[in-house]
């Protein structure tokens, strides 16, 4: 169903898509280490909370590629185009009602969760999401037309797309913090134009009729909606939005943890964070992918193809994120120089990348990648339960006993993140071999 250069095609894209859009994670916080760790901690306690949002609609895009991809996979184009539209109506429904709750919210979430920030880190916390709240919609929309392309295949139009939004955010940063002195400021404002500006360019470029999938609005809101596609969309959409949630909560329960433990762990935890992303950006983006490779083959019925290509994308998963990640490691030094960190955030960082590479090379693509094959068939919910399980069994209470109880402080958290994906890779391989995965399917 798919050639090598078929998958080449797909995957590369996406992975250069995923570099640019962590680069911009890695220099904001570079560029906002120059106001000092005070911004830098505040500016990542937000950023926390908005890759949870982008997560949640990222997972609520994918229901709708799965459902359209298994019907492309059947052929059936109209219905693949109602799965469009419908999940573009649920997109800008659920972002607009997110901000509105974010804005009345503020307060709370900054002294609910991060209460024992001090006073300095609070103000750049604050600053930073009243800027980067309104730009939630956009987050949304945007995920949604990216899913359109990946179903139909054509990655590099959302690669292209990313680099104008990705780059056009860099320049914008830098010319903010050090053209205007801005600081904080001027990395919001560069986020939400950059994001606007790409959610408007990806939706008209999805609204070509002359796609195999494309975007059609008419009628009244309450035309687009039927009961049973949306039904469909949720049935995917909503247990990996509750998973992806529950593992960005989970991480920033974790992160109220560690901003007890002081400034200095703040910041070292930001620039691992940062750092460490890009030592599994091709699992991630090649994860992307996944899904469309195999709702297609469900989608067909044929899953003798599905564990094929299964097994080949996990080992490709594992040669390219060990490579990245031992790559990453080598330069590690420069890197973290750059950041001017005190002595002891450098020491700290220094820790943390190392547990999440030893992570990364031995069970991540098994606790992360391999759950990506049994939601492209509809098998949402098992990997709602266990990641669940794992987020409250492994990284929220090993966090508290590894950090505070051993007094490990912030590395006793990341040993806690590692555990997680030990025990949900056991769950997950043992799902897959058992074959029950197969009984699902969205498209009959």
């Amino acid at each position: 169903m798919f050639t090598n250069r078929e998958l080449r095609h797909l995957f590369l894209p996406l992975v250069v898509e995923q570099a640019l859009e962590f680069l911009v994670g890695l220099t904001a916080t570079l560029f906002v280490s120059s106001v000092g760790e005070a911004a830098v901690s505040g500016v990542s306690l937000v950023d926390a909370i908005i890759m949870l949002l982008i997560a949640a609609f990222g997972a609520l895009a994918t229901g709708g590629a799965v459902v359209a991809g298994q019907y492309l996979g059947n052929r059936q184009p109209d219905k693949a185009n109602e799965a469009v539209r419908h999940l573009f109506w649920l997109a800008a429904v659920a972002s607009l009602a997110v901000t509105a709750f974010l804005y009345i919210g503020t307060p709370w979430i900054l002294d609910g969760l991060f209460g024992a920030i001090t006073p300095e880190v609070r103000h750049h916390a604050s600053t930073y999401l009243a800027l980067v709240n309104a730009s939630i919609p956009a987050i949304a929309l945007y995920a949604a037309a990216a899913a359109v392309f990946r179903t139909i295949g054509k990655t590099r139009v959302t690669m292209y797309v990313a680099a104008l939004m990705n780059v056009g955010n860099i320049v914008a940063s830098a010319v903010l913090i050090y053209g205007f002195h801005l600081g904080t400021v001027g990395v919001g404002i560069a986020s939400l134009g950059s994001r606007v500006l790409a959610a408007a360019v990806m939706v008209a470029l999805a609204l070509n009729r002359a796609l195999p999938v494309f975007l059609r609005f008419s009628g009244k809101i309450v035309d687009q909606l039927r009961g049973p596609m949306v039904a469909a969309i949720l049935k995917i959409g909503v247990p990996f939005a509750v998973e992806n949630g529950l593992f960005h909560v989970g991480r920033i329960l974790v992160l109220s943890l560690i901003s007890g433990f002081g400034t200095a762990a703040i910041a070292a935890n930001a620039v691992g964070t940062a750092i460490s992303v890009f030592q599994v950006l091709p699992g991630m983006a090649i994860g992307l992918g996944l899904t469309t490779v195999i709702s297609r083959c469900v989608g067909a019925g044929d899953f003798d193809q599905a564990r094929f290509y299964h097994r080949k994308i996990i080992r490709l998963v594992y040669v390219t994120n060990m490579a990245l990640s031992l790559l990453i490691l080598a330069g590690l030094p420069w890197i973290l120089g750059a950041y001017h960190l005190s002595p002891e955030a450098t020491s700290l960082a220094w820790m943390l990348l190392l547990i999440h590479t030893a992570g990364v090379l031995t069970i991540w693509p098994l606790g992360l990648t391999l759950p990506v094959t049994l939601r492209a068939t509809g098998d949402a919910r098992f990997p709602l339960a266990v990641s669940l399980s794992t987020m409250v069994a492994c990284r929220l209470v090993l966090a508290y006993v590894f950090g505070v109880g051993l007094g490990m402080g912030v590395v006793g958290a990341w040993l806690a993140m590692v555990c997680d994906w030990a025990v949900r890779s056991v769950f997950f391989v043992g799902r897959y071999r058992s074959g029950r995965w197969m009984q699902f399917r969205v498209v009959r």
